[in-house]
């Protein structure tokens, strides 16, 4: 599936981000039903698409859930063209968040679930950000992290992160690790959940 919204080509142009992110071959990888399923996602839950791009996840998102569905992007013009999705897919549960980068703008304990498709490898510092979002997830919520495993030299502009280091990554934000499931050969999905605080 490549996902969604592959950020990291924010700054080199949308067209090229947008043909990757709309290519039909990525749901050769994981789709946004086969994803879904992979969590106890409730249809009252509350969804968060952290860096949603084109909408990859968030309309599936939205059509499983009645509960509002955060689309959070850096790029307006990949808003509007959820928003224009939106329309068309006749769902109106979704809510287009902007952000600089620096801030999650959510109010803390309102959200039951959160994608992040190959976002989190751009993130510096990464716990900073992760703490945010744990902030904002309702006590027994999940996060799932979609990425690629780097490859022997890293020849991307951005660095990724292997299965390994998300796993610290996450641990060192206090999630729990839940599952780890391998779509394809390069692409890793891992669900981490937040626990309620120890009394």
């Amino acid at each position: 599936m490549h996902e969604k919204h592959c950020n990291s080509n924010s700054k080199h142009g949308s067209h090229g981000k947008m043909s990757y992110l709309e290519n039909p071959a990525r749901k050769n990888d994981l789709s946004p039903e086969k994803l879904l399923s992979l969590i106890p996602i409730k249809e009252t839950d509350t969804v968060l698409d952290f860096g949603a791009g084109t909408g990859y996840f968030t309309i599936p998102a939205a059509k499983a859930v009645t509960g509002n569905v955060y689309a959070l992007d850096m790029d307006v013009e990949m808003l509007h063209v959820i928003k224009t999705k939106a329309l068309q897919a006749e769902v109106q549960n979704i809510i287009p968040v902007h952000t600089d980068g620096s801030e999650v703008p959510l109010p803390d304990e309102s959200v039951d679930l959160v994608i992040a498709s190959l976002v989190l490898h751009e993130i510096q510092p990464l716990n900073r950000t992760l703490t945010q979002i744990k902030n904002m997830m309702k006590d027994g919520g999940h996060l799932i992290c979609i990425e690629l495993e780097p490859k022997g030299e890293s020849s991307h502009k951005a660095p990724r992160i292997t299965l390994a280091g998300m796993e610290q990554e996450m641990e060192d934000a206090g999630f729990r690790v839940v599952e780890k499931v391998f779509p394809s050969e390069s692409l890793y999905v891992l669900i981490v959940q937040k626990q309620g605080e120890v009394g």
